[in-house]
Order: C-alpha cells, then sequence, then structure tokens
C-alpha cells in the first residue's frame, strides 16, 4: 500500500508562484509581504491541506502556539454553546482556521476562575460578544495577550481588533422584506443585554423607521438563565394584544419557534394573519410549518476572519486594518409571504 506524502512548502510555494522564503514568512508571520500573496499562499495552503510544524513555529517566535476562544455571552451560566447553532459554526470554523495556519485552538469556558485566565498559556485570544464593563478583556489586557473580538466593543478603545457582521444590514434587509410583504405593523423582539448587538438592532429598526415613516414596535426580554422563556412570555404577551403587531422579528435562533408556537396558540395564519422571521443559523427553519425567513449572520466567515487577524496582531503585521465586517444573508421562506389573494376575497 502506498502511504499520501505530506504536502510540502515547495509544493505551495509552486503553486501559489512564489518562493519557500515567502511561503515560510507568511506561515510565520514574518517578512514584509504584500497582502494579496499572503491571501494566494494561504489559499494554495488550504487547498495542498499544508500545515506547517505549530510547535517548530511557536518555538521560534518564543510562543506556545495555542489560541484561545472565549464563549461568555451568559456569564457563569452553564449553557451548552455547542447546542446552539450560531456558536457551533463559530467554533468549528475557528477550530479549522487555526488549525490551517499551524495553531491550536482552545475553547475557554466562561466559569474559568481568574486565576485560569491569568495562567493558562496563550499566544492569543478571539473574545466573542464583549460586554459593558467586560471581565475578561480586562484580564487579558493585563496580561497584554493579543485580543480579537467577535462583536464590537460596547465600549470602544484605541487599538481594539474587532470582527462583525453587518446587524444594521441584517435588520433592514429583514424590515424591508417584510415591508415589501405589506407589513405595516412590524416588531422586533431584543433581549436586554450588554453586549453591542441588541445596541445595533435597536439602532437598526429607529433609523430604518425614521427612513420609512412606519413605526417599529420594540420587546424587550430579560437574557438571564433560561432566556427562552421569558422571549417566550414576551412574544405570547405582544401577540395577544387587541394592537398586535402583523410581522414580527426575533433575533435569536429560537425566536422563530417561539413565535410560531405563539401564533398557533392564538389561531393565527402565518403569514397571512402574521409574518414571521429570524435572524439565525439553524437549517431547521427550512422545514418548520411554515418554512421560517431567516437571516444568516455568517458565524463560519466571522471566525475565519477572526483567526486571521489575530495571528496578523500576533506576527506585528503591518498595514492591517483594525476591524472587518461581514455581510449577512437574508433566506426567504414562506413565513414572510404577502397575504395570498384568497384570504384577501
Amino acid at each position: 500500500m502506498t502511504s499520501r506524502q505530506r504536502p510540502t512548502v515547495r509544493q505551495v510555494a509552486a503553486a501559489a508562484g512564489v518562493s519557500a522564503a515567502t511561503v515560510s514568512n507568511v506561515l510565520n508571520g514574518t517578512g514584509r509581504v504584500g497582502e494579496a500573496t499572503r491571501a494566494r499562499v494561504l489559499a494554495e495552503a488550504q487547498t495542498l491541506s499544508y500545515l506547517p510544524f505549530t510547535s517548530a513555529r511557536a518555538g521560534a517566535r518564543g510562543g506556545t502556539g495555542m489560541i484561545g476562544l472565549t464563549l461568555t455571552t451568559y456569564g457563569d451560566a452553564a449553557v451548552d454553546y455547542t447546542q446552539i447553532p450560531y456558536y457551533a459554526d463559530l467554533v468549528l470554523a475557528a477550530i479549522g482556521a487555526a488549525m490551517r495556519r499551524g495553531y491550536l485552538l482552545v475553547v475557554l469556558p466562561s466559569s474559568l476562575s481568574s486565576w485560569s485566565w491569568l495562567s493558562t498559556p496563550l499566544d492569543g485570544v478571539i473574545h466573542c460578544e464583549p460586554r459593558l464593563a467586560d471581565p475578561v478583556r480586562g484580564i487579558l489586557e493585563r496580561r497584554q495577550i493579543p485580543m480579537v473580538c467577535i462583536g464590537r466593543p460596547v465600549e470602544s478603545r484605541r487599538g481594539d481588533y474587532w470582527v462583525d457582521t453587518r446587524d444594521e444590514v441584517a435588520v433592514t434587509e429583514l424590515l424591508d422584506h417584510l415591508a415589501a410583504a405589506g407589513a405595516r405593523r412590524p416588531a422586533v423582539v431584543v433581549p436586554d443585554h450588554d453586549d453591542s448587538y441588541p445596541m445595533l438592532v435597536r439602532q437598526a429598526c429607529r433609523s430604518w423607521e425614521a427612513a420609512h415613516g412606519i413605526p417599529v414596535q420594540l420587546v424587550s426580554f430579560p437574557l438571564v438563565p433560561g432566556y427562552p422563556v421569558a422571549e417566550q412570555r414576551a412574544v405570547d404577551e405582544l401577540l395577544d394584544r387587541p394592537d398586535r403587531p402583523d410581522a414580527l422579528v426575533g433575533v435569536y435562533t429560537d425566536s422563530g419557534t417561539h413565535i410560531l408556537r405563539a401564533a398557533e396558540r392564538l389561531g393565527l395564519s402565518v403569514p397571512d394573519d402574521l409574518k414571521v422571521a429570524c435572524i439565525s443559523e439553524d437549517p431547521g427553519y427550512a422545514w418548520t410549518e411554515p418554512p421560517v425567513t431567516t437571516v444568516s449572520l455568517q458565524p463560519r466567515l466571522l471566525s475565519v476572519e477572526a483567526v486571521d487577524l489575530l495571528l496578523a496582531v500576533i506576527d506585528n503585521r503591518r498595514g492591517v486594518r483594525r476591524w472587518r465586517l461581514v455581510d449577512p444573508t437574508l433566506h426567504p421562506r414562506a413565513s414572510t409571504a404577502a397575504a395570498s389573494t384568497t384570504s384577501a376575497m
């Protein structure tokens, strides 16, 4: 049986049309290499499944070859993030992107003690959804560990590096889509939380409202352990009002399910009585009854960009922009279709 040989740096160099030294510079974060050349080398390395020897690279830099990924949205609550499609995609994509660059990625639980945050050996950290007065961010800064945030820091500081989805675009596209389908009383259910995401959602709603002259009702619920119960209660109360909305948007992965459940309980037809949409990565919404319109925040792209930006910071790469934005993707489905002609007769 013939064994498969490990791809070599020379093969990557030949495929990318550069020298072996240039490939080494790109993968080691050394030397001066243009962004276009660097991107081409990384693409060919991925195509050939080439991985540098992490320990050798880390040793040459005096590093560990390890980077961390924090998941602290729900504080110290014991949340299984891997069961939430957004975070599952985020974690898997980050692991893959780190491996392709020769790094080991460690997912750091929110329940780590302060000592663990201070003592875990890491070359850098991707910090997801920094919060107001974020304790983790402060610890990492005191340790002078390079950090890139996924999600815009609420308290912006000089020297911040971050990657985020254009959340405002996600909300605007959904509201535009609903208005085009005939909605005139839209509402959005938003969590009370101290990261930037709910704030950006609210700002986008107010901007859209001012631009279109159509009021957008904002309904809040507390983001506490067991938040799905709080959101379900908020949705139930909203749809039980005489002046209920004719379209409802949720911004979390379970939101579409909560809205459909409330509509069924109240005997509301979707989409004729109520149009339903949510921001979610859950593929199951394509198979609900009716299928629910969703917007993807592209967590996989966020992770790839975050890993690349973090390694640029670790390697002191020059000419790197401090922040990057990823475009969301709208998936229109039956839950937001225009009212049927038969229902209007």
